[in-house]
């Protein structure tokens, strides 16, 4: 349909719009370049129009837009042929009316892209895949998606923003290209925090403990004549306690160390060459050694085999 003014030094028509499926040419689907009539050549070629030619493509029904380029002029007259997924964006349906009116843009400095899924960005270059997939794109839209297809695989993704317009030529430019996190991108779970109970400190190890010192000669005491050490402590005692006092430091050195010697003898220690003064025969008066008994009449000598003799022979 076509309403150009013949004055007007801008392109402005209505056409018919289909999928280039009709055309059987599916590669047109790897870009945004679309197929138009020959009358739009003749048209164009007679206005002063920026080349590579940019148009726009607008759905006066919903007031969405694009942009798209043009790569061939062998279309039936008033019809117009895009790739379906523009179809897509503007919401057309086969047979749709789209309106088409040349545009100038702006080359891109920035862009800005969202994957619709996190499999594009296992591939093993989505960078170089892109350069390679934006060759058949001479332009991009804020809002758009985008069909890139890689490996018998389709991949959508958003135009999420454009530098320095709204829509940019990305024709013989050099342009930056940005990644928005994918649209089923999760982020990882944070760890939970620790609760009270893992907030108690590490257990301690339990401490040894200390070894004991080693005393030698601990053990009970006896005497090799079979005496307990306890008549020997008691006789020792009477002894030093009957013995007469003497004046003199001589008599008081033999008190105390026969006092000493039995005070260590009572704490069951041996005690090997031990000192020990017993009073004289001589320093002990006469009635006190008649008086006192002889210590073979109180207590039995040690005889040693007084037991039971057994012979070998039957």
């Amino acid at each position: 349909m076509d309403r150009q003014d013949p004055s007007s030094s801008t392109f402005e028509q209505f056409y018919r719009c289909y999928p280039v499926a009709f055309l059987d040419k599916p590669h047109l689907e790897k870009g945004n370049k679309v197929i138009m009539p020959p009358s739009a050549l003749e048209r164009l070629a007679s206005l002063h129009i920026d080349y590579p030619m940019l148009f726009e493509l607008h759905n006066p029904s919903i007031e969405r837009v694009t942009h798209c380029g043009v790569l061939e002029f062998v279309a039936e007259e008033g019809l117009i042929y895009l790739p379906y997924w523009m179809m897509e964006n503007l919401l057309l349906q086969e047979g749709d009316l789209v309106q088409l009116r040349n545009a100038s843009l702006e080359k891109g400095t920035y862009v800005k892209l969202q994957p619709h899924s996190t499999d594009f960005l296992d591939v093993s270059n989505p960078k170089a895949i892109l350069e390679t997939s934006l060759r058949n794109y001479s332009c991009l839209t804020t809002g758009d998606t985008i069909l890139v297809a890689y490996n018998d695989k389709k991949y959508y993704i958003n135009i999420v923003e454009t530098k320095p317009s709204a829509a940019v030529s990305v024709v013989e430019t050099d342009c930056e290209v940005d990644f928005a996190p994918p649209l089923d991108y999760k982020e990882p779970e944070k760890p939970a925090p620790p609760s009270k109970a893992n907030n108690a400190p590490p257990e301690v190890l339990e401490e040894e403990p200390p070894l004991k010192k080693f005393n030698a000669f601990t053990g009970s005491s006896r005497r090799l004549d079979g005496k307990q050490l306890a008549e020997l402590a008691e006789s020792t005692t009477s002894s030093v306690v009957k013995q007469p006092q003497r004046e003199g430091k001589e008599n008081s050195n033999d008190s105390k160390s026969s006092l000493a010697s039995a005070s260590v003898q009572q704490s069951g220690k041996l005690i090997f060459g031990a000192n020990q003064k017993r009073p004289r025969e001589r320093d002990i008066p006469a009635k006190k050694r008649s008086q006192e008994p002889e210590k073979g009449e109180q207590e039995p000598k040690f005889h040693a085999f007084t037991g039971k003799k057994y012979t070998l022979k039957d």
